[in-house]
């Protein structure tokens, strides 16, 4: 994945914090910490929303359409 470089503005609280880790060698530089951060934020967000999208289905429905036309593919497989 190629690189864009940005400019942003943070809380100088969090800039502490953030050279507070480097200088503690758990991130090389800042911009590995806000890359990490981002990533993991955004993450998080993708993983909220199929939370949400799976609470909406409906489990009857759903293994309805997975059993749907079983019945009849079951008499064509081989016996194991």
């Amino acid at each position: 994945m190629g690189k864009a470089k940005i400019a942003i503005t943070l809380d100088k609280e969090y800039v502490e914090q953030i050279d507070r880790m480097v200088d503690e060698r758990i991130f090389q530089n800042r911009s590995q910490a806000v890359q990490e951060a981002v990533s993991d934020k955004l993450r998080k967000v993708k993983q909220g929303r199929l939370a949400t999208e799976c609470a909406k289905l409906d489990p009857n429905f759903e293994k309805a359409l997975a059993d749907e036309g079983l019945s009849k593919d079951l008499a064509t497989w081989p016996e194991y």
